[in-house]
């Protein structure tokens, strides 16, 4: 990781665009709100206060996004263990893990509308400010964060992707709660069929527990270099106004008297 932003700069990244309506449950999509916020905003200053404003909340989001998606991957090992020990799992508990599955597309659902938020905000910010373009970061092969988000969003998909096809399902099975909600009931018509939406399930969730984690990082990067970036910019303007407070204060020297104004050719 680059250089720990201090203390006082992380404490004024409150109040973010992105929030957790509740805890354990996450709703999807609201990142790109504030992307497109981003975007119409003419003013340069409230662009950069909007930026400094997503750090602190999008690093809590993706902790509780990775959490709930392990408590999903725990409860989902213990519906195969009982699933183990009988035919076919009963339509009460069947409806639990129909629950907790359309929970787990709704946590996938998040985490690329965050991806696709902060990549939205380098290139904003690229574009605006020359000094944040030509800012170097610790990315590989000069990559700018938004391409690296992209790349995370494309593993991401491609991962969940195949552990779908697993299952003899699609990605597009897995893109809204209404097609997500007629697989499984289709599936819940045999213990087989549970029995491969459990496993496909518990995969997703152990891979977006290390998806989100990766993404917390890229995150936290892409948030060190706005502060310094900030933090060069402050200093900049500091000394530009410095400079003019000394120009503009200078000492007149009176002319000694008797001595006379005149120009000298």
């Amino acid at each position: 990781m680059p250089h720990r932003y201090s203390n006082k700069w992380i404490a004024c990244l409150a109040a973010t665009a992105i929030t957790i309506v509740s805890a354990g449950s996450v709703q999807a999509g609201t990142a790109t709100g504030a992307a497109t916020e981003w975007t119409q905003l003419a003013n340069n200053a409230q662009l950069v206060d909007l930026m400094k404003s997503s750090g602190i909340q999008v690093d809590n989001q993706l902790t509780q996004i990775s959490q709930l998606a392990e408590q999903i991957q725990n409860q989902l090992k213990i519906y195969e263990n009982m699933l183990q020990n009988t035919a076919q799992l009963p339509d009460h508990i069947w409806g639990q893990v129909e629950g907790d599955l359309n929970q787990l597309r709704s946590i996938v659902d998040q985490g690329q509308s965050i991806s696709f938020s902060m990549g939205n905000a380098d290139d904003v910010l690229q574009q605006r400010f020359q000094s944040y373009a030509d800012l170097k970061t610790n990315l590989p092969d000069n990559a700018t964060f938004s391409s690296t988000y992209q790349s995370w969003s494309d593993t991401n998909r491609d991962t969940i992707a195949s552990s779908l096809k697993a299952a003899s399902l699609t990605a597009d099975q897995f893109d809204s709660e209404e097609d997500t909600m007629s697989s499984l009931r289709s599936m819940s018509e045999t213990a087989d069929g549970q029995m491969k939406a459990l496993q496909v399930g518990h995969e997703i969730a152990a891979q977006q527990v290390a998806q989100m984690q990766k993404l917390r990082g890229l995150v936290s990067q892409q948030m060190t270099m706005m502060g310094t970036w900030l933090q060069t910019e402050q200093t900049d303007k500091d000394l530009a106004q410095a400079r003019r407070e000394k120009f503009f204060n200078a000492e007149v020297k009176s002319v000694p008297e008797g001595q006379k104004m005149e120009p000298r050719w």
